[in-house]
C-alpha cells in the first residue's frame, strides 16, 4: 500500500492539497488501490507557534516510512526569511537526495499560451536539483561596508551531473522521443561549462537513435519564445533550470497548470505543483488547483497506474474546454467547483472504460 505524506504547507497550498487529496481517493477507489494518506503539519503556522521547521528525525521518516510525497506551497509573509520554506523544501530536495526536478510543461490548449499561434507543446525539463549554486557555498566579507564582497560558489560534481543528464536520455528513450537538448552557458562558465558539455558528449554516445543538441540558456530564453515546438527534453543546472522551467510553465498555461516532481528514482519523490503560495488570494478560493491536481496524475504514473493518470489529464482538458475551471484560465469556478468537475469528468471515463 502507497504511503503518502501531504504537506498543505502556506497560503494557497492549503487549498489546492485539499483538492488534489480529493482527486487522489477518487482514483484510488476507482483503480481498488488503497494509498495510505498522512497529512503532515509543516509549513509557516508550525514554525510561528513552536519554532520548528522540520527536525531531521522527520526528516527520516519522510525518507524511510513513506513512498511519496505531496506539497502544496511554502513561503508566508509572517516569515520574511523564509526560513521555514528553506529547511523544508531545500532539506527534503538535499536530504532525501531528490537529484531530479523534472518539470513537464504541457500546453493543452493554443489559446492558454501568450504566444501567437502556436502548436500543441510538450516541454519536459530534467533541473539538476543538488548542486549548482543552491548548495550555499560561499560567503561573504567587509558585509555593510563600501568594501563588501559576496561570494556565491557554483558546485558542479561528474557523479551529479551525469546522473542527471542520464536521467534525461533515460527518460526520451522509454517515451519515444527523438531529442534532448542541453542547456548551459559553457561560454562563460568555463570550467562547469565544460565539464557538462563533455558529460553530455559521453551519455549522448550510448543513444545513437537521439539527436542532441546544446544551447546557451540566453539563446534558449529566446527560442523558447520564438519556437519553442523545436524542443523536447531538455537537461540543465539547477539555477537555469529554475529560470527556463518558469519560462516554459508560463507559456504553456502558466504556473497554476504546471505540476513537478523531485526525484531520487527507486527511493523516493516529491511532488509539488510549480506556483507559491500566492498570501494574496489565499481563503478567496480563487487558486488554480491544476498544478496540483496534475501531480497526482504524475504520481499514478510513478506508481504504475499509466490509465489513472491519462483520466486525470484529460478531465482536465475535458473541464478546461467546458469551461469548468478558475478565473486564471478564462473560467469562473472557484477551486473546489474546479476540482469537482475534474473528478466528475474522470468519474465519466472510468465508467466508460468499464
Amino acid at each position: 500500500m502507497p504511503r503518502i505524506a501531504l504537506i498543505p504547507g502556506d497560503g494557497i497550498g492549503v487549498e489546492v492539497v485539499r483538492e488534489a487529496r480529493r482527486v487522489l481517493e477518487f482514483v484510488s477507489e476507482a483503480e481498488g488501490v488503497p494509498f495510505e494518506l498522512v497529512e503532515w503539519d509543516l509549513g509557516a503556522d508550525r514554525f510561528l507557534r513552536d519554532g520548528i521547521t522540520i527536525t531531521e528525525d522527520e526528516f527520516v521518516s519522510l525518507d524511510r516510512d513513506h513512498d511519496a510525497v505531496l506539497l502544496g506551497a511554502l513561503g508566508d509573509p509572517r516569515v520574511p526569511s523564509n526560513q521555514h520554506a528553506k529547511d523544508i523544501l531545500l532539506g527534503m530536495r538535499f536530504k532525501l537526495d531528490l537529484y531530479v526536478n523534472f518539470r513537464p510543461c504541457v500546453l493543452i490548449s493554443p489559446e492558454l499560451s501568450p504566444l501567437a499561434a502556436v502548436s500543441p507543446l510538450r516541454l519536459e525539463i530534467f533541473r539538476e536539483n543538488t548542486e549548482g549554486e543552491y548548495t550555499g557555498m560561499g560567503g561573504v566579507t567587509r558585509k555593510n561596508t563600501p568594501d563588501e564582497v559576496a561570494i556565491q560558489e557554483n558546485l558542479a560534481t561528474r557523479h551529479g551531473v551525469e546522473r542527471i543528464i542520464r536521467a534525461a536520455f533515460q527518460f526520451a528513450e522509454s517515451r519515444g522521443r527523438d531529442r534532448v537538448t542541453l542547456v548551459d552557458k559553457a561560454n562563460v562558465m568555463r570550467y562547469v561549462g565544460d565539464l557538462w558539455r563533455r558529460t553530455f558528449s559521453d551519455v549522448a554516445s550510448e543513444y545513437a537513435d537521439i539527436e542532441v543538441d546544446e544551447m546557451y540558456v540566453d539563446a534558449m530564453a529566446m527560442d523558447l519564445v520564438r519556437r519553442p515546438e523545436r524542443y523536447q527534453v531538455l537537461v540543465t543546472s539547477n539555477l537555469f533550470g529554475d529560470i527556463i522551467s518558469d519560462l516554459a510553465a508560463e507559456i504553456t498555461g502558466g504556473l497554476g497548470m504546471a505540476p513537478s516532481a523531485n526525484v531520487h528514482p527507486g527511493r523516493n519523490v516529491l511532488f509539488e505543483p510549480v506556483h507559491g503560495s500566492a498570501p494574496d488570494i489565499a481563503g478567496q478560493g480563487k487558486a488554480n488547483p491544476i498544478g496540483a491536481i496534475r501531480c497526482v496524475a504524475l504520481m499514478m504514473d510513478h506508481f504504475g497506474y499509466y490509465a489513472a493518470g491519462d483520466h486525470i489529464e484529460a478531465a482536465v482538458l475535458s473541464a478546461y474546454k467546458m469551461g469548468q475551471v478558475t478565473p486564471d484560465i478564462g473560467g469562473k469556478f472557484s477551486t473546489t467547483e474546479t476540482a469537482t468537475a475534474i473528478i466528475e469528468h474522470i468519474r465519466v471515463a472510468y465508467a466508460a472504460s468499464a
